[in-house]
């Protein structure tokens, strides 16, 4: 359904670490894939990492995600 939203590294997604299945049996995108890929798409995903949440190109990441994902 979404998958034009995901380039080609989607196909390479890991799960467990880049998404999990629901229990409905849909692919739901862990905060770390959502990072890496390094904007929001709107969708409103469970686990949106920006902020403010579902606001389409957004890359100003929550605070307490920013320190988290901070590099040294």
């Amino acid at each position: 359904m979404f998958d034009h939203l995901f380039p080609d590294s989607y196909d390479n997604s890991v799960e467990g670490e880049d998404y999990y299945l629901s229990k409905e049996g849909y692919w739901v995108m862990t905060e770390s894939y959502l990072v890496k890929r390094g904007y929001c798409c709107s969708n409103g995903c469970k686990h949106c990492p920006y902020d403010p949440k579902a606001k389409k190109g957004n890359r100003k990441l929550r605070p307490d995600v920013a320190r988290k994902y901070q590099t040294p």
